[in-house]
């Protein structure tokens, strides 16, 4: 005999974590698998090498679900300003919480401690069930709901059906679901720097040939850093002992923070730009990087999956109140038109701008300069991109907003 749920998601990251907490907290019966159980307490000492640049609609979903307030005790990193520049030309940008209505601009925060908090939140609703370890092995889609089998030969039947397992993920392939997308061959160097000079409590951005290089501030005065670089280019970096890293990133940097003292272990990570075909099929839907991965030069990946997280909560604890069948063909279509255009606009800004500035063609390098400090000396265009970027645009899910 399967269990049955009203909802299973498969994956608890942040994106699917959250999507759980949201469901729980309206009464939905979900439960939640993953293959292994997060850890919740860690030594103060090294900070997660993979952190994700929040938004203020991010935070503002972390929030109603419950999580924010564990996260600001295990620890949160604001930032105020954002200052990018360009290697190549006189192009500088930069922007300010002053010039907005907060005192933020977002936050830097450790993956592991979005994680943590969110099953500590799930773990306090009766309406929520979490199996870990647990593996699936099959997928059986039908026109009344989603069976589910596990590795150990149990099997779960639900509603619903939401894959948050990665962008490879193994629910969607199973679903039958196809993918679109190319690899940038460039990979995403990422550790944990200190620095001479204080980071001000600013994300820097430098573009450089290869691909930008952020240095994002985090809470104990050091910074994380997001390095795109040629695929061979960031294993060779790998390889380099630490003074050679530390000073080809000083270079690198302009110096902007000083010398750069330390840096800790150092990983890297393929790039890829990818998005499913369609985002739902019989009881079953896609979320967060299951559905789409960008570039990570906005680090905007994790505050789109948050998105994708509300809407589907939204609208399935609406069908529910209505008294709809959740996994209807009509509740889960209008999920994909309200998330897959917005998620396509942002990928594909993002690899516009990543081709903009990886290009040799001098004429665009100095076009791109001119319009990058047009665009920092025109108030009310700044500030537009400003509040997108925050999260603050219309057709936003209503925890999105605060």
């Amino acid at each position: 005999m399967s269990k049955k749920y009203a909802v299973i998601i498969v994956g608890g990251g942040i994106v699917g974590a959250t999507a759980a907490c949201a469901l729980a907290q309206a009464g939905i019966d979900v439960a939640l698998l993953d293959a292994r159980n997060p850890a919740r307490t860690w030594p103060a000492d090294p900070v997660d090498i993979r952190v994700s640049a929040l938004t203020r609609a991010s935070q503002n979903i972390l929030r109603a679900v419950g999580a924010w307030d564990a996260m600001e005790q295990r620890g949160i990193g604001p930032y105020d300003h954002m200052h990018v520049w360009d290697a190549d030309s006189a192009g500088v940008l930069h922007f300010d919480a002053a010039d907005t209505e907060f005192s933020e601009l977002g936050y830097i925060v450790e993956n592991r401690v979005i994680v943590a908090s969110l099953w500590d939140q799930l773990e306090s609703l009766p309406s929520a069930t979490i199996l870990c370890p647990a593996s699936v092995m099959d997928l059986q889609l039908s026109d009344n709901s989603t069976q589910i089998t596990l590795s150990d030969g149990t099997t779960l039947e639900a509603d619903l059906v939401i894959a948050a397992d990665g962008r490879d993920s193994a629910l969607r392939q199973m679903a039958g679901i196809q993918t679109t997308g190319w690899e940038y061959k460039q990979d995403g160097l990422v550790a944990t720097i200190s620095s001479e000079k204080s980071h001000q409590f600013t994300a820097w951005q430098r573009f450089l040939p290869e691909g930008p290089l952020a240095l994002l501030p985090l809470k104990n005065g050091q910074c994380s850093i997001v390095w795109t670089l040629k695929h061979d280019t960031a294993q060779d970096y790998l390889q380099l002992s630490d003074a050679e890293f530390l000073q080809t990133l000083e270079h690198a940097t302009e110096g902007i923070l000083g010398k750069i003292l330390t840096v800790g272990p150092r990983g890297a990570f393929p790039l890829r730009f990818q998005y499913a075909q369609q985002y739902s099929a019989d009881h079953f839907v896609v979320i967060g990087d299951a559905a789409h991965a960008m570039h990570p030069l906005a680090g905007q990946g994790a505050n789109a999956g948050l998105l994708d997280a509300a809407a589907i909560a939204e609208l399935t604890i609406k069908a529910d109140q209505a008294g709809r069948p959740i996994g209807s063909h009509k509740t889960l279509r209008q999920y994909e038109r309200w998330r897959k255009g917005d998620n396509l606009a942002m990928m594909s800004s993002m690899d516009a701008i990543n081709k903009m500035y990886t290009t040799d063609n001098e004429v665009l390098r100095q076009l791109r300069g001119t319009g990058m400090s047009w665009v920092n000396h025109t108030a009310w265009l700044k500030n537009y991109f400003n509040r997108y970027a925050m999260g603050l645009r219309d057709g936003l899910p209503t925890l999105a907003h605060d």
